[in-house]
């Protein structure tokens, strides 16, 4: 399913879900998209923006076990991977 931000040509906008790209193409190309506010079937798609997450820190390395490992980076056994 992919969600569309819509509008038509009296400037109403909504959003409308499809199963894929290829059924919002065949429901425009056939007239069975319309805007429930004005019923205008001339419907076009709306630039949306992406939906892009936050990225999240990387978390530091575990100790290996060796007795100077301090697990900051500064492991002997680091250079191995």
């Amino acid at each position: 399913m992919i969600l569309y931000s819509l509008h038509c040509d009296c400037g109403h906008e909504f959003d409308q879900w499809f199963d894929n790209m290829a059924d919002y193409d065949s429901r425009k190309n056939g007239n069975g998209l319309s805007c429930p506010s004005c019923g205008g079937h001339r419907v076009e798609k709306a630039i949306m923006a992406p939906r892009v997450g936050k990225s999240q820190p990387a978390a530091s390395p575990a100790p290996c076990g060796a007795p100077s490992c301090g697990g900051g980076g500064t492991c002997p056994m680091m250079g191995q991977f």
